[in-house]
């Protein structure tokens, strides 16, 4: 194997964990090894948060919030530490990119793009300081002067994935911050080199103390920061069996929660719509981050008569995808993330194998490539909708064909799952795209190929999640509203 890159790591304190403000050692020894999906090879080793440091980061971001300046400034003021986060991201952009591709598997020519995005995320949040509506005039139903007022959540818990960590992390922490709330981020053991680079930011542009603090920890000790009286509000992205554990730890202490789950998108190409062309666009999103996107297109619903041609069509098109180190060049998809990950994804294949799905292209790893968690981009036709490859999400480059017989029909096979997260139609008219998406149970409803735009706002419908990332949808959940009602308007804003 060949790479165009040094591989290397560029986290300053992985020993340490960031808390109050300091870099802190933790109370126990244990590490975690970050392995190079393409290599197999340790490039990282950080240090594992026990629960004792748990209660120190709740500690220190509880104070932070109660009695430090944070929640005090106003929204305007905290726009301005954004904007220096966004500017210290932005030059460090290239050294996330390079970890990001190491700990995923995400070529890099995408990595860098989505690198230097999160910059903007923050430029975003930083405006609305200015912009958003943080009071708004009212006059109550017996005629005195009201106002509606937001406030910050309080102390938040940001629990971030291994797919896009840093992309996840900037769209929870930028809202959180620009509201007024101070945050927890626990980073995942297989991808933490972003939050670290998050707290170094914060450390050098004099972020007060406390207002962000990272540690990473496994599955049992982060459970103690959701079931933290001092955690205000919890905001999640991972898999729907664990979205399901936090909601039901939050419900019990009526703890504010955000989840951002699983997904089993469906792509409905409608009768007009050519078979080529469909295919060429669904082979073109596939390989993003080897399909281990939660929002990916992994249903593809098509007319009988027309599915025989479209898988043919699709596999051809799949087969052509260039798999290799995620630093050539000339890769358009990388490894996914570790082992475990792969092995799934392959027992998943054999599943759909032997419940008489049509394998159509890929299902292997790549001949060429003799180490690194690779697996060959996968096409099944002749997919029953209640099988396992329909149903359960895979988390990586596996597509299921999926035969209907009418418009209705595929409508409703679309909408036949626990998922709602993303969706597309395939038409060249643009109102039979919107009157089918209408009936979409998804949060994204795309036109002609996969799209997603987190400015605007994501999340997902059913067990998808709960709230939804991005935009100024995605600051409200961060915010309590407070109704006032005065005998007398005070003078300063009513």
């Amino acid at each position: 194997m060949t790479t165009t890159a040094v591989r290397k790591g560029h986290v300053r304190n992985p020993g340490s964990l960031f808390i109050g403000g300091n870099w802190v050692s933790p109370s126990g020894t244990s590490t975690f090894e970050v392995v190079d999906s393409a290599t197999e090879e340790v490039f990282l080793t950080v240090a594992e948060a026990q629960a004792p440091d748990i209660d120190r980061a709740v500690a220190a971001a509880r104070a932070a919030f109660d009695t430090g300046p944070w929640p005090r400034m106003s929204p305007a003021e905290r726009g301005v530490f954004l904007n220096r986060i966004a500017d210290a991201w932005e030059k460090r952009s290239e050294e996330l990119a390079d970890t990001w591709a190491l700990e995923s598997g995400v070529i890099r020519a995408m990595s860098i793009y989505s690198a230097k995005g999160v910059a903007d995320v923050f430029r975003y949040y930083a405006g609305l300081g200015t912009t958003f509506a943080w009071e708004e005039k009212h006059t109550s139903s017996m005629g005195q002067p009201a106002l509606l007022v937001r406030e910050p959540v309080g102390v938040v818990a940001a629990i971030i994935p291994w797919n896009a960590p840093h992309a996840l992390m900037g769209y929870k922490v930028a809202a959180a911050l620009i509201a007024g709330c101070t945050v927890i981020i626990k980073a995942s053991p297989e991808a933490p080199a972003s939050p670290y680079f998050m707290a170094e930011i914060c450390e050098e542009i004099g972020l007060p103390a406390g207002v962000v603090n990272v540690l990473t920890a496994e599955r049992e000790v982060s459970e103690l920061l959701v079931r933290s009286p001092g955690v205000d509000k919890v905001s999640f992205t991972g898999s729907t069996a664990a979205g399901r554990k936090i909601a039901s730890i939050c419900g019990d202490r009526i703890a504010r929660v955000t989840l951002e789950l699983g997904g089993k998108s469906p792509a409905v190409i409608l009768d007009d719509y050519d078979v080529e062309k469909a295919a060429a666009a669904i082979a073109r999103t596939a390989p993003i981050m080897t399909g281990q996107v939660c929002a990916s297109l992994t249903r593809i619903i098509i007319g009988d008569k027309r599915h025989d041609d479209f898988v043919d069509a699709l596999a051809t098109a799949f087969g052509k995808i260039t798999v290799g180190d995620p630093f050539d060049a000339s890769s358009q998809m990388g490894p996914l993330a570790m082992e475990r990950q792969r092995d799934r994804v392959e027992g998943f294949i054999a599943q759909g194998k032997a419940d008489g799905a049509r394998l159509a292209a890929g299902g292997g790893r790549p001949a060429h490539l003799n180490r690194g968690y690779f697996i060959e981009p996968t096409v099944f036709g002749n997919v029953d909708n209640c099988s396992a490859i329909a149903r359960e999400e895979i988390f990586g480059p596996v597509v299921s064909v999926i035969p209907a017989s009418s418009e209705e029909a595929a409508i409703a096979i679309a909408n036949d799952t626990i998922y709602g997260l993303n969706s597309s139609v395939f038409t060249n008219d643009p109102d039979r795209a919107y009157a089918v998406g209408r009936q979409l149970r998804a949060g994204t409803v795309g036109h002609n190929g996969f799209r997603s735009d987190f400015n605007i706002a994501f999340g997902g419908f059913k067990q998808s999640g709960i709230g939804r990332e991005g935009g100024v949808e995605g600051l409200h959940p961060y915010l309590e509203a407070k109704t006032m009602i005065f005998e007398t308007a005070p003078s300063h804003s009513v």
